[in-house]
């Protein structure tokens, strides 16, 4: 598995952990939308996108199966973010 495109949209709400958010996609032929990329207490980290599922949780919709493609998902996004400061 490769991923072979991401796209950062930075979100400009002062005061927000929600930093923005990434596309994804794998393969050139599989799309994962609404990434989120959150401020942490100590670093920025990727949230997989999540619904609703009653007042107090959410469940993923997508999400990696182990820590190796979590890190990989995580530092494809967050070299994204941080290249787009860049290009400010």
């Amino acid at each position: 598995m490769e991923i072979t495109n991401v796209h950062v949209y930075k979100t400009d709400k002062e005061g927000s952990r929600l930093k923005g958010y990434a596309t994804v996609t794998i393969d050139d032929c599989f799309v994962v939308n609404n990434i989120r990329i959150i401020e942490g207490e100590n670093r920025l980290f990727c949230a997989m996108p999540s619904r609703k599922v009653n007042e107090e949780k959410f469940e993923d919709i997508v999400h990696p199966t182990n820590k190796e493609t979590r890190d990989m998902f995580e530092e494809k996004i967050l070299e994204a973010y941080n290249k787009a400061d860049d290009e400010k």
